[in-house]
């Protein structure tokens, strides 16, 4: 389960996609947060679905390798549909004991809630992750964070530090992974006793991996310190960031479909 998380795995692929500019992509994303949060009806949230699954076609990735995003937040999702289903006591009476109770209007907002939650990490994924490595994705923030250098913000340095942490974020994945196997051998157990046992028992990977962290973060500074960085002073790129025409011609497209799920929704409010 560890090595199923999508956040900084970039997935190599020639597809509509992987060739958009990230900039495209980023603004896209927020086009797409602000179309999950805004439909309601259940028919709005069907056609947020096909609109990710058509971003899915456009990526040409493995259908697998895209749910593979999804199984670390399970748990999360389960948890918000819970609460949920039981807090909120709107509409007709379904079912009752003692003081649990579910109805209509509960369980519209925690199916609506954890949908919503499953689209947007689908959508994290597809634009964000799997099709745009971390480097591409620190220069189009950079690129789209340059007006704020006027009020001296230092979107630079807040930019490669972005892409350092997304680059190590499957490296201190593959590191918990190793660990846990390895005080496994020796004995530690994760999966049985109560919650304190299990807490206790991931104590032994939690200090080895902090250690190793901070070991990676010291070797890090030291090699870009040799390297002379000065932050973004007299910063080059090797591959500088160039719109081309079928990055505009898909960002409209890609934006009229990200709508297409708001339009749905208020047809189905007119009806």
């Amino acid at each position: 389960m560890m090595k199923d998380v999508s956040i900084g795995r970039y997935v190599n692929g020639d597809s509509v996609l992987h060739k958009l500019d990230p900039r495209v992509k980023v603004i896209l994303f927020v086009v797409y947060m602000a179309s999950i949060f805004m439909a309601r009806s259940p028919v709005a949230l069907m056609a947020t679905f096909a609109v990710v699954f058509f971003m899915a076609l456009l990526s040409r990735i493995n259908f697998i390798e895209i749910l593979k995003s999804v199984r670390p937040i399970i748990f999360i999702m389960a948890f918000i549909f819970v609460i949920n289903i039981f807090t909120i006591r709107s509409g007709d009476e379904l079912w009752r004991w003692k003081f649990l109770v579910i109805t209509t209007g509960g369980v519209e907002n925690a199916v609506l809630l954890a949908c919503r939650l499953l689209l947007l990490i689908l959508a994290t994924s597809l634009l964000l992750s799997l099709t745009t490595t971390p480097l591409k994705f620190a220069d189009a923030l950079e690129s789209l964070g340059s007006p704020l250098k006027v009020l001296h913000v230092p979107v630079n340095e807040m930019a490669m530090t972005i892409s350092i942490a997304l680059r190590f974020i499957p490296t201190l994945v593959e590191e918990t992974d190793k660990i846990m196997k390895a005080q496994s051998s020796r004995g530690a157990e994760y999966d049985t006793g109560n919650i304190f046992q299990r807490a206790q028992g991931y104590v032994t990977v939690l200090v080895p991996l902090f250690v190793s962290a901070f070991k990676r973060a010291e070797e890090l500074a030291v090699a870009m310190d040799a390297r002379c960085y000065k932050g973004g002073v007299g910063k080059t790129k090797l591959h500088p960031l160039r719109m081309k025409g079928s990055d505009y011609l898909w960002f409209v497209i890609l934006t009229v479909v990200a709508f297409l799920p708001l339009a749905v929704d208020f047809l189905w409010k007119m009806k």
